[in-house]
Order: C-alpha cells, then structure tokens, then sequence
C-alpha cells in the first residue's frame, strides 16, 4: 500500500537545502560501509544489508530494536563471534538497506504494509534463504525485533531452535489508551521533527555543536562505528524509516498477536525474555508500569514455560549499555547447542 507524502515531505521535493544533504548522505554511505558487510539480493527487487562474524554452528541471528540498524549489536556481535557464526541485518530502509522503489511486482504491500512485522518477517526468510545461513538457529530481537522474532518462530517453527526476546513490546500494549496517547501525540511526533531536520541538513549541525549525540559511545566504540552513527542520524531515508517503523507499530504489535493465536508455538523451541530492572528514564513510571505488566502477561500467556532474565542495574538501553549480561545468555544457549549435537 503506498503512503500519500505528508505536508513536510511535499514542501522537501526540489528543495535545494534536502537535495545537497541527500547527496553528501549518499557519499558518506559509500565511505561508511562496515567492514565484512554484504548486500544481499532477496529478490523482488529488494536487497539487505547483511553482517555476519566468526563461524560454526549454531547460528545466531540478531534483529535490532525499532528504527535502529545492525550497528547497535555490535559489541554483542564480537562477544558471540568467537564461539560461532553470528548474524545480524538492517531492515529495508535503515542503515545500508536502501527501501526499493516499490511497484506491483512486490506485491506483498497488499498483504502486510512494507513497515510492519509481516513484511519484514518475509524479507528475513528470503534473506536467510538466500545467504544459505544454517538452520534451525538461534533468533534473538529487541523491542520491535522480538515482535519480529515472535512472529518468525511461530511460522517458520522448524527454522527457529531457540527465541531470545529481549525488553520485547507487548502485542497487546497499544490497547493501552494511555501508552497509544503517548506514542502518536509526543513520541512519533518527536521523531518526524527529527526527519525534517535530517532532511534539511540540520542534524549535521546540531551534531557538531553536541546537541545531538550517538546511542553508542565512550570506550569500546570505535571511529567507523561512531562516524557510521552520525551518518545515520544525518540520514532523511534512515530517519524516514524509522518514522515509520514507530508509526507502524501498533499494526505490528496486531499481527503477532492474531499470529500467536492462529498458530502456536511449538514446545520444541525454547524461549527466554531478558529485561533490565530499571525503568526508561524517558519515560514516565505509569508508561514504564504498564510495559512491565504486559510483558509478565504475555510470558505467562504465550510463553509459560519461558525462562525470565533481569540485568541488574540496567534498562532497555542494555544491548549497548550492558551488552555482556546478553552474550552470557546467548553463549550459554549456544553451549547447550553445541553439546547435544556433539553427543548425537
């Protein structure tokens, strides 16, 4: 389904200020491709940024948190790289996946609107086809990637050995008039205006004067990692994306929970839920409350035999904050893994 542009999109096309940033965008992207990273054709005309580290199996594949690229699991990434092959990719439109021009030889916008979990869910499986990455293995997701991850295991049961959800979103959070109120009138809002400014050159600035700030940085982040980081924030077709991303979630939370319904989970694949005991500073404590409640629900609901992790001393930020606490459960899944294949 295609989008009508809204007003500032309409008033950017032909805009000098946007048509100079876009093309300095396109020249920083060709600089600030990470090392090992691969585009891979899925077909339809669409193709995906793929990064993968270390080898053996099991694999791991990671799926980032909403409007966030591959890049945030990249401490994670080296942890696990050394114990076996680990996976992770950007979603069509964030970082070096460039959103294809969409036409009627897609056809899947009609079923699942390109933003929104049943798309990317059919854009992951072409792309774990077609990089021939092993299976059954390990997928673990954040926020909008455990949604992602959710909805992949319960269709693609026999592909998926184990499912790490970490600070997942409820399916049913959006039936929380207060959490909705939230979401559409301050935090997308919030993020659109961060698109405009991306569009029109200004985060540039707002980044050299450091008003702006990278998720990731201080010890252990390297030069490319940081400078890829203000790239993306610089970004209008990253930024835009991630607007829709947000946008799109409520419908995204929606089709996991028909998909949870229609089709259980098979008891063979395993599940866990890691989550920090702090709350999102950036949130009020009712929000923060509400998230908490729905997560214990959907575990008891869908997952009753899954196995809860709290990181002490941490919140949602953890992957990139409290990135070890991850790859200690991660590695302790792959050693499980490991050993009983070994003993077949």
């Amino acid at each position: 389904m295609l989008r009508k542009r809204t007003a500032a999109q309409e008033e950017n096309v032909g805009n000098p200020k946007v048509d100079k940033n876009k093309a300095l965008s396109a020249q920083e992207g060709l600089l600030l491709q990470p090392k090992g990273g691969q585009l891979v054709d899925i077909g339809l005309g669409q193709k995906i940024h793929l990064i993968c580290k270390g080898q053996g199996q099991p694999v791991v594949m990671l799926d980032a948190p909403t409007g966030m690229s591959s890049d945030i699991w990249f401490h994670i990434q080296e942890d696990i790289s050394r114990i076996t092959k680990v996976c992770a990719y950007d979603r069509v439109g964030l970082g070096f996946s460039k959103r294809a021009i969409q036409n009627e030889t897609t056809g899947m916008e009609k079923v699942w609107r390109l933003s929104t979990t049943g798309r990317m869910v059919d854009d992951l499986h072409r792309l774990i086809k077609s990089a021939e990455i092993a299976t059954p293995l390990i997928l673990a997701g954040s926020e909008l990637g455990a949604l992602n991850g959710r909805f992949y295991s319960h269709i693609h049961d026999s592909e998926v050995s184990d499912l790490v959800l970490i600070d997942p979103i409820p399916e049913d959070l959006f039936e929380e008039e207060q959490w909705r109120q939230y979401w559409y009138t301050n935090l997308v809002p919030s993020l659109q205006v961060m698109q405009l400014s991306a569009a029109t050159g200004l985060n540039r600035m707002f980044i050299i004067l450091g008003l702006i700030e990278p998720a990731m940085r201080g010890e252990g982040v390297t030069q490319d990692l940081l400078q890829r980081q203000k790239y993306y924030l610089s970004n209008p077709a990253h930024q835009s994306s991630a607007v829709d991303e947000h946008f799109f979630l409520n419908e995204s939370a929606s089709q996991v929970n028909e998909i949870s319904k229609y089709k259980p989970l098979l008891s063979r694949t395993s599940v866990s839920m890691i989550t920090g005991d702090y709350f999102d500073d950036q949130l009020p404590d009712h929000l923060n409350q509400i998230v908490v409640d729905l997560q214990e629900k959907c575990l008891e609901q869908s997952y009753p035999s899954a196995k809860h992790i709290r990181v002490h001393g941490t919140d949602r930020r953890m992957i990139y904050k409290s990135p070890s606490a991850i790859s200690k459960h991660l590695t302790k899944i792959i050693t499980r893994r490991q050993s009983k294949k070994e003993s077949q």
